[in-house]
């Protein structure tokens, strides 16, 4: 079995690569710390599964899942948070690992995608995310359509249809709704494990967009709700993939 490791943190690509090698018959074709160098590999080389982290600069690991070419590798997913964040996700991953990562765990994960591959010719699959593993016992995101933030001494439902966009200021986020704005104490990164990565994209450090809510783009900037947004650098190649991939505009 083959497989591949997209990781932006060193010391996570590396005890994964050295977890593949102490695996008899897991064959470790390549290793990325930058989502886009691994989607090119993985457009071009196929591989039966990728470690794949869920966040990661320029693309997140979802987002570049549903680039994949299809029928897709099996994808595990990894993250440093807690599967009820995962879940808000509405992915059907072969499984999720949550770091830091155990031997054991990351075993379990890798024999049940063996298990998935020995059986898929009776359930073949529309995409390359896996059947979804046994539903746990605790209670599911999977079907939430708002996220809560904190907002002053209280916690804010925000639903996302109503989101416009996100901006940064500092350590705060303003999320501008079609009702008005929310100020909370929040990081980009938490909030991005929350929002479903087919309908939001970060085009810059400092802003985040509802992909529907765009009007248009012109010289490297969006307009979303009359105003002009610049979309950075880093993020200009990614967000481009994801427009031409979902045939927005």
């Amino acid at each position: 079995m083959t497989c591949a490791i997209l990781d932006d943190e060193p010391l996570a690509l590396d005890l994964l690569a050295d977890y593949c090698a102490q695996v008899p018959g897991l064959e470790l074709k390549g290793q990325f710390d930058d989502a886009l160098a691994g989607l090119a590999f993985l457009q071009d080389t196929p591989v039966d599964l990728v470690f794949l982290d869920i966040h990661m600069p320029r693309l997140t690991g979802v987002q570049l899942a549903q680039l994949l070419p299809q029928p897709g590798p099996r994808i595990i997913f990894t993250t440093a948070y807690d599967q009820y964040a995962v879940r808000s996700y509405e992915l059907n991953a072969a499984d999720y690992l949550l770091k830091p990562i155990a031997f054991e765990r990351f075993l379990q994960a890798v024999q049940k995608v063996r298990q998935q591959l020995a059986s898929s010719s009776a359930a073949p699959q529309a995409t390359g995310l896996a059947p979804a593993p046994t539903a746990p016992t605790e209670p599911q995101a999977a079907s939430a359509d708002a996220m809560f933030v904190k907002n002053e001494h209280r916690l804010q439902r925000v639903a996302f249809n109503d989101i416009l966009y996100i901006e940064g200021m500092k350590e705060y986020l303003m999320i501008y709704t079609t009702t008005g704005k929310v100020l909370t104490l929040q990081s980009f990164r938490r909030v991005e494990e929350v929002l479903p990565p087919d309908r939001f994209a970060r085009i810059h450090k400092s802003y985040l967009v509802a992909l529907s809510r765009i009007e248009h783009l012109e010289r490297g900037k969006v307009q979303v709700a009359g105003r002009l947004l610049p979309i950075g650098d880093t993020y200009r190649e990614s967000f481009a993939s994801l427009i031409k991939a979902y045939n927005q505009l």
